[in-house]
């Protein structure tokens, strides 16, 4: 890294496919890996129904593909050409762009996790460096990879009344916790969206549980959900992290036999009882939601009914929930560009703090 490289301002895209598996967003900002200095437009391009069903089969094949696998490759390339459209549509002129990439595969244990996504392709159709590959350092380190939005989200709250608590609901569900001395801690608190748009698809024909009325609709099974919550991942501490399908099977022994509304019930129950059973320091002063669970009124209810403190969209301090991700990525672009640290102890459980991710192209 050279000094001139850790002074300067890039104007960075980050592109985000995430676990819900629904389109691909990218945001543009301006940062120097530090602070953001400005907050540029944000597009999503939302996946046809073809790739969204290619993705989700991906997740049950993962274990057993190579990466030469030829559906595993046509769905790929499919998929960088829409972040690549996404690009297009965001129409901004750029340094360098952060591409996530789709997580089809998260097994840490293992010191694997697998994001599918070609930076070379993308880079050719875009005319610009990509940097890729966020997660693979931090896990070698012997880090989970996961959640890499802390950082992100101690430079958004740098002025804000802490203790606060962000949370993601997208397919998983993760939360910073943000002190105020300083201290980040995060992990991923349960399954999020995930589950309920797998029961959505099965029993709606829809994607998602629009607007929580599936949910709505019905009652939450105590007992289920008291042996959903009795699984040993709430028993271990910070940090940790899922893949979208580790919770697949408790879940289907303990809505077997529900009707759909009673599992919707049963599964939103879950998701807020997860988020708010994980191991804080404190109480937080705030609770500020993202991802889509904050468009999910049964999602946003059940959480304030078990926090104290307000609980809101992220949109009440400001931000872009439909953008923070994208946002993240071309944050961590800049942060790796400049060597600086992508995780934390506290955040993946690394032992130092990791920087990472690779550069595909070069820096003008």
């Amino acid at each position: 890294m050279s000094a001139n490289a850790a002074a300067r301002t890039y104007r960075a895209i980050g592109l985000m496919s995430g676990t819900s598996l629904d389109g691909a967003d990218a945001a543009w900002i301006e940062t120097d890996g530090e602070r953001i200095s400005t907050f540029g437009p944000a597009v999503t391009v939302r996946y046809d129904a073809a790739l969204r069903a290619g993705l989700r089969r991906l997740l049950d094949l993962a274990p057993s593909l190579t990466a030469d696998d030829p559906f595993l490759r046509q769905t790929e390339a499919q998929l960088t050409r829409e972040h690549a459209l996404a690009v297009a549509v965001l129409a901004r002129a750029a340094d360098v762009i952060g591409f996530h990439g789709q997580t089809i595969l998260h097994a840490p244990e293992r010191r694997r996790s697998w994001q599918i996504g070609d930076a070379a392709l993308l880079s050719h159709i875009a005319r610009l460096p990509v940097v890729h590959d966020f997660r693979a350092a931090d896990i070698a380190a012997g880090g989970q990879g996961a959640p890499l939005a802390p950082l992100f989200h101690a430079a958004l709250a740098r002025e804000m009344e802490k203790p606060v608590l962000i949370v993601n609901i997208g397919g998983v569900a993760n939360a910073t916790w943000l002190g105020p001395a300083g201290e980040i801690l995060a992990c991923d608190t349960g399954p999020g969206n995930g589950p309920l748009d797998d029961l959505a698809q099965a029993s709606l024909g829809q994607p998602y549980d629009k607007d929580g009325a599936l949910a709505a609709a019905g009652r939450a099974d105590e007992a289920r959900l008291a042996t959903l919550l009795a699984h040993p991942f709430f028993a271990r501490p910070a940090p940790k992290s899922l893949d979208r399908l580790s919770f697949a099977a408790p879940i289907a022994a303990a809505t077997a036999g529900l009707s759909p509304p009673d599992a919707a019930a049963t599964l939103t129950a879950f998701i807020c009882a997860a988020i708010a059973g994980a191991p804080w320091p404190a109480p937080p002063k705030h609770v500020l939601v993202t991802g889509g669970g904050r468009h999910n009124p049964a999602l946003m209810a059940g959480l304030a009914a078990r926090f104290a403190a307000p609980v809101q969209p992220v949109e009440a301090a400001g931000w872009n929930g439909d953008a923070l991700e994208a946002q993240c990525f071309a944050y961590l672009a800049v942060r790796s560009l400049r060597g600086l640290p992508l995780s934390l102890p506290t955040t993946t459980g690394v032992p130092a703090p990791q920087t990472g991710g690779r550069l595909h192209g070069v820096i003008l």
